[in-house]
């Protein structure tokens, strides 16, 4: 035990003298605390959490205890010492097993530590080459996509450009005929003209000969002929204007479809050329929840292929009715002639009948 009134490096530093006696004297001892330390206040709080309160607390209510309590008291501050080690022993609170416990748990919780941060090291490397990999898969099977895309746009658009080609060459070709009949039907006025002209001159004739003959008879025939003519060339002449529009619309919903198909292709090809390397690639944020579509490739497929069947539906209604109009050109025209050369011949029989009445009457008059 540490001698009163020496520090702990002078009891370690210097041999403990053998005192002769158990208890040295009291003068001796009080000598030794003058000598050795100066009589000093104390600068913290005597209510310290190491003394023994109870002891005060019971004597305050048990009398019997009082005068033990009342000798402390009287012991001023200036006379108490700062008993460094009995401070030091009275603060201690853990025990040399609480303070290996101690190390233990926070060699425990490091080597925790370091093992979370570790797997977690672990999986988070892990994680990034999932990651990669599910992105080049991605990207592999966007690119494929985009190629099969690219290749299914091209077909359509191909598909589009020969239906379009056709469809244009068959809109000219009915035009043309449309041209031809019009003109044709022109064309049937001046005969129309002539055997009405010719009914209303031979109207003129003079009493008898005023007859009802085979030539009026042919020119009122001519004259139905070629007004039954003209009604058939009207009515193909209507058919090929509504054909006309018919196959403009086609001609109209195909070059729009191509006009997207070829939009979408520059896109997509744009698209199936990208690399992370491009210029001008970025990041947008959201754009992926944006849904913008308004078909699937199903009803995108049918869509160019009704629009390709309909316009091959009606370039044959517009082939068909070329061929109508021209086999209505050719039977109108041989009609309007056949009818001609039976009036023409009308007229010539009968104007030899009249010349040949003619002569006669000359003949009787010279008689």
């Amino acid at each position: 035990m540490e001698r009163g009134g020496c520090t702990l490096t002078a009891t370690y530093a210097h041999p403990r003298p053998t005192p002769t006696n158990f208890l040295p004297a009291i003068s001796t001892m009080a000598s030794s605390y003058r000598d050795r330390f100066p009589h000093s206040n104390l600068t913290h709080s005597l209510s310290l959490p190491w003394r023994p309160s109870t002891y005060y607390k019971v004597a305050s209510n048990s009398p019997s205890v009082a005068p033990y309590c009342t000798r402390s008291q009287r012991v001023s501050e200036n006379t108490m010492l700062p008993f460094v080690s009995n401070r030091t022993t009275f603060f201690t609170r853990y025990t040399p097993d609480d303070w290996y416990r101690s190390n233990l748990t926070n060699y425990q919780e490091s080597n925790t530590s370091r093992h979370n941060s570790e797997k977690l090291r672990v999986d988070t490397s892990r994680l990034i080459q999932d990651k990669y990999q599910q992105t080049r898969k991605t990207h592999a099977d966007t690119t494929q996509n985009l190629g099969e895309r690219v290749n299914d746009i091209g077909f359509w658009k191909s598909e589009i450009i020969h239906e379009l080609d056709e469809m244009i060459g068959e809109t000219n070709a009915l035009t043309d005929v449309k041209k031809r009949l019009e003109r044709a039907l022109m064309e049937t006025e001046a005969p129309l003209q002539v055997a009405r002209e010719c009914l209303f001159h031979r109207e003129k004739r003079m009493g008898i000969d005023l007859v009802h003959d085979e030539v009026e008879a042919q020119l009122l025939t001519e004259v139905d002929t070629i007004l039954c003519c003209q009604e058939r060339m009207k009515l193909h002449l209507d058919k090929a204007i509504a054909q006309l529009a018919a196959d403009r619309a086609s001609q109209h919903e195909l070059e729009k479809d191509l006009s997207d198909k070829q939009m979408a292709y520059r896109i997509d090809d744009k698209c199936h050329h990208l690399r992370n390397t491009s210029d001008g690639v970025g990041y947008f944020r959201g754009v992926e929840r944006v849904d913008a579509t308004v078909s699937v490739p199903e009803s995108w497929a049918k869509f160019t292929d009704d629009n390709i069947l309909r316009s091959q539906s009606e370039r044959a209604a517009s082939a068909k009715l070329r061929d109508d109009i021209e086999n209505l050109l050719v039977v109108t025209a041989n009609e309007m002639w056949n009818q001609f050369n039976k009036v023409n011949l009308s007229f010539t029989n009968r104007i030899a009948e009249t010349a040949d009445a003619k002569n006669k009457i000359q003949t009787h008059l010279a008689k």
